[in-house]
């Protein structure tokens, strides 16, 4: 009689230490099979050179050849979901499986998919959390609804965390449970992909660049930013070691960006169709210019607006952009391009090692005014003011933009009183068609 195992499907969780689904695979009594799927769902829509792909597969062999050692190979497949479930189960006795939780729309569709075909298969289908401390329905008002603002969920957020410190599980104790197996790996080239020049910045986590964090966190030309987003992203750290450090420190500025990842994670998992649409739909209705050449400068740095180049060329030599800039380059594109933040969050969604689609609409939405807790319409970014601010000794313009002060260096793109005061009368023509 075939051994009745356990399989725990990796995806946004990709490490062997402090995983809570994986130790629940562990202390199952079974053994577990680790495996991870390569989507063509998902793949199909990417470049073939995606930096991102390229982090996942060298994560998924350095985590097999952590586990190796024990015997305990990751079975990495490319095909269908629903498919490779199906022959495995044909292959193994197959008594349950693990996962841990994804709240992105596809995701929830594809989960759901899976448990069905689960429950018909006989086999137990066990979900965890894992990428957040409080899961999208967990912190909402009294009545249930979804906060609609930061700050009240921030302080509901830390009134339930209450100073307590979220629970670790040592997955990484519990690695000899795994099944014994020969390695199955896909290679990038089988997946049509090729290895991208373009690497993940390491997570910068000492207990003093934290501590740090709110007076440094502003200023592109300082190496002073974690860079855990795409960390946080394919899970390569627990979001609860970083809050665990987080809770120690006096300053709560950095807890703060954790807790508004997960109110942009709520606020995707209440209003799916943000995706699409704007949550005010007087944006829906704004006569957008969109211009392809002013989008195609904007893409490749060459506004004019020396700070707005800057932060897009760092975007696609790195896949990073410093947070600020990220408001700014935003803020320009629609305000002052007057081109749709749509355009813009399909070129973040495309370029950012980082991207999150919560965090990635979401942010959008804000900074264009649209969304939930936006920053009010009117508020548009001088880029001149933002230089004065935040890169007065254009340290970050230099290292991005050496020919700004050249006769090379283009003239700006748009005038900033003109644009300022077009996307207002925009926006007040899409106003006066709701009313």
């Amino acid at each position: 009689m075939k051994e009745s195992i356990a399989l725990f499907w990796f995806r946004r969780d990709l490490r062997l230490e402090d995983n809570h689904g994986l130790f629940r695979a562990l202390s199952s009594g079974k053994r577990v099979m680790p495996i991870f799927i390569f989507d063509p769902c998902i793949l199909d829509e990417l470049p073939k050179d995606d930096h991102r792909v390229g982090f996942i597969w060298s994560q998924l062999n350095r985590m097999d050849a952590q586990w190796f050692e024990m015997g305990t190979g990751i079975q990495v497949f490319y095909g269908a979901v629903e498919t490779v479930f199906e022959e495995l189960s044909s292959t193994y006795l197959v008594g349950e499986i693990h996962t841990n939780r994804d709240y992105e729309p596809y995701a929830r569709q594809r989960d759901e998919k899976i448990a069905r075909w689960a429950e018909a298969k006989g086999i137990a289908f066990h979900t965890h959390q894992d990428q957040v401390i409080f899961e999208p329905q967990q912190v909402v008002k009294s009545d249930g609804t979804p906060y609609l603002v930061y700050t009240p969920f921030s302080k509901a957020w830390l009134a339930k965390m209450d100073h307590k410190t979220p629970t670790r599980y040592p997955s990484e104790e519990n690695l000899h449970q795994g099944l014994r197996l020969k390695k199955q790996m896909v290679d990038l080239a089988q997946m049509g992909f090729t290895s991208s020049i373009i690497q993940a910045p390491q997570a910068l986590t000492e207990d003093q660049r934290i501590a740090d964090y709110a007076q440094t966190r502003n200023f592109p030309f300082l190496d002073a930013t974690t860079k855990v987003g795409v960390h946080l992203r394919f899970g390569t750290i627990s979001v609860r070691s970083l809050v665990r450090k987080a809770l120690v420190s006096e300053e709560n500025t950095y807890l703060k960006e954790l807790i508004w990842r997960e109110f942009m994670m709520m606020l995707l998992w209440h209003f799916p169709h943000t995706v699409q649409n704007s949550y005010k739909p007087v944006f829906d209705r704004i006569a957008w210019r969109n211009n392809q050449e002013e989008f195609t400068a904007w893409c490749q740095g060459k506004t004019g607006y020396p700070l707005v180049d800057a932060g897009m060329r760092e975007l696609n030599a790195t896949g990073f952009m410093h947070n600020r800039v990220r408001m700014l380059v935003g803020s320009f594109l629609v305000k002052h391009l007057l081109i749709d933040w749509r355009w813009g969050e399909a070129y973040f969604a495309q370029k950012l090692f980082d991207f999150e689609l919560s965090s990635n609409v979401g942010n959008w939405q804000w900074v264009a005014g649209s969304g939930i807790d936006a920053a009010p319409y009117f508020r548009i970014f001088n880029p001149e003011e933002q230089i004065k601010k935040f890169d007065q000794d254009h340290k970050y313009i230099r290292r991005w933009v050496p020919e700004y002060q050249e006769f090379t260096y283009p003239k700006p793109i748009v005038d900033h009183k003109m644009a300022r005061e077009r996307f207002l009368q925009a926006h007040k023509a899409a106003a006066s068609i709701l009313n």
